[in-house]
């Protein structure tokens, strides 16, 4: 009874996610940050063959900001992630750079694939992933609670370039009550594939980042008396390297809005 049990609630999460997907692909626009919770969601940078490789090795070296699930065929659109699955239409809201500057916001990239039809995808593990752990523990997600985009920094910290590729760190940040922060760590670090432990907790100034309260990418949120602002490496770190390193094109998913995949976060649990 307990299998069947568990057999329907994975079959309900998988059918949130492929729903999720569909009305995004049906222009449906928001952030991913609590939809269809218990599943896995992933990054998205798609480049030209050329520079795949100089992004591999990337992230290979930067594992924490850059963990990857899935590297997609040049040209392919599909993932071994999610069945019957388009990465060119199934997130929410994507962006568009054009020597490393960001040219334009989309909502279907399908038209980009066709302009470049030699794109690479990389689809990166994402901390959304243990947020519904984190929650079950019994601790809050602010940008969840209040209905908005998760906080993102850019920091001080360089990434270990590779080839042409370079850039700095960038960081979600979660307000955590102090006596809660030791298991957000110890929760959080069981999922090292959607970049696992924390890389800081408290002061902001050393990441670099002058103001909590103005985040450059996503929603400021409330921090209340209390609470610890708690700094996890994140999937946006790539867009940080696409507009340092000047990379003539690319495509990725915008802040906060993710690819659902039909992978359980639990998969990813050790």
């Amino acid at each position: 009874m307990q299998h069947n049990a568990l057999e329907k609630t994975r079959a309900a999460a998988v059918a949130a996610a492929r729903q999720a997907r569909a009305a995004y692909r049906a222009g449906s626009r928001q952030p991913t940050a609590g939809v269809a919770p218990g599943m896995t969601q992933a990054n998205m940078i798609a480049l030209p063959r050329d520079w795949a490789w100089d992004f591999l090795l990337y992230a290979q070296r930067n594992p924490k900001p850059c963990p990857v699930l899935d590297v997609i065929e040049a040209g392919d659109w599909r993932t071994v992630l999610a069945e019957g699955a388009d990465v060119r239409s199934d997130i929410p809201l994507y962006r568009v750079w054009r020597h490393g500057k960001l040219a334009e916001e989309v909502q279907d990239a399908t038209a980009l694939w066709a302009e470049h039809p030699d794109l690479v995808t990389f689809l990166i593990g994402c901390s959304f992933t243990f947020e519904t752990p984190l929650q079950e523990a019994g601790i809050e997600v602010r940008h969840i609670a209040d209905g908005c985009n998760v906080p993102m920094y850019r920091t001080s910290r360089q990434c270990r370039p590779a080839g042409r590729l370079h850039g700095e760190l960038v960081v979600s940040m979660r307000p955590i009550p102090a006596h809660r922060v030791a298991d957000a760590v110890t929760i959080s670090a069981r999922f090292p594939a959607v970049h696992g432990a924390p890389v800081h907790v408290g002061d902001p100034a050393a990441l670099g980042i002058a103001d909590i309260g103005k985040p450059d990418f996503g929603d400021p949120v409330r921090i209340k008396p209390g609470e610890v602002p708690v700094f996890w490496a994140c999937g946006v770190t790539p867009q940080a390297a696409v507009m340092a390193s000047g990379v003539p094109f690319a495509v990725t998913h915008a802040p906060g809005y993710m690819f659902i995949t039909d992978v359980p976060d639990s998969s990813y649990h050790v």
